[in-house]
């Protein structure tokens, strides 16, 4: 049986790895022992937090919808309440750029609903 050199997939794997930490601070950047891990939790970290980010945009879409139906009359929970009784199927994002950016298109919606 003829001998197996596994030099080149072993660069490949290295040179790999040394390319997802680049940027990295200490040895983290150079050194494969703590790449590796520190590759591995970077990873982990990056999974969570996009799952994170849909969480606070949502918050933060609410807390702008509730700023600007507050002086309108409204809370935030009988807004989207009546919206929904009213049947207008606008998201959370759309409603809170129309609440930063048009807001006499947010009180037509408003004065619609009531």
């Amino acid at each position: 049986m003829a001998r197996v050199k596994r030099g080149t997939q072993h660069v490949k794997r290295r040179k790999s790895l040394m390319k997802k930490t680049k940027g990295m601070m200490w040895g983290r950047k150079s050194k494969i022992r703590l790449a590796r891990p520190a590759m591995l939790k970077a990873g982990v970290n990056a999974y969570r937090d996009r799952r994170n980010k849909k969480r606070s945009f949502r918050r933060l879409w609410q807390v702008r919808i509730n700023a600007a139906v507050r002086p309108l009359g409204l809370t935030y929970s009988t807004f989207i309440d009546k919206l929904n009784k009213a049947n207008i199927t606008l998201d959370r994002k759309v409603l809170s750029i129309l609440a930063k950016d048009y807001p006499a298109v947010l009180l037509q919606i408003v004065e619609k609903i009531k």
